[in-house]
């Protein structure tokens, strides 16, 4: 699950509903399913989306909304890759404009 963990950090109003961002409860609930889940944020190395990270994801589900521009496009492109080899993506919320989705 990646996202880029802004919102929930730098407004009052967000933070206070979601103290740990808001990929923590769709994680949780995931996790609930029996899923295993691994977060991946923005400000982290490689945007926390390394070859390794990717090459053990079936299925990244993508939260973006404010910092779609901030995305390395050596992660956009690393993340492309995979999933034209396979990898499932799915784009929360206003993701239809993140790079990733565009490409």
């Amino acid at each position: 699950m990646w996202n880029e963990y802004r919102h929930e950090r730098e407004e009052e109003k967000v933070a206070s509903i979601y103290p740990d961002g808001m990929h923590a409860p769709i994680a949780a609930h995931l996790e609930g399913a029996r899923l295993t889940v691994q977060i991946a944020t923005l400000d982290e190395p490689e945007h926390g989306l390394t070859e390794e990270v990717l090459a053990e994801t079936d299925v990244l589900s993508w939260w973006g909304h404010m910092a779609h521009q901030e995305v390395s496009d050596s992660v956009v492109e690393r993340v492309y890759h995979r999933v034209l080899d396979g990898m499932g993506l799915i784009p929360l919320h206003s993701s239809h404009v993140s790079k990733i989705f565009r490409s």
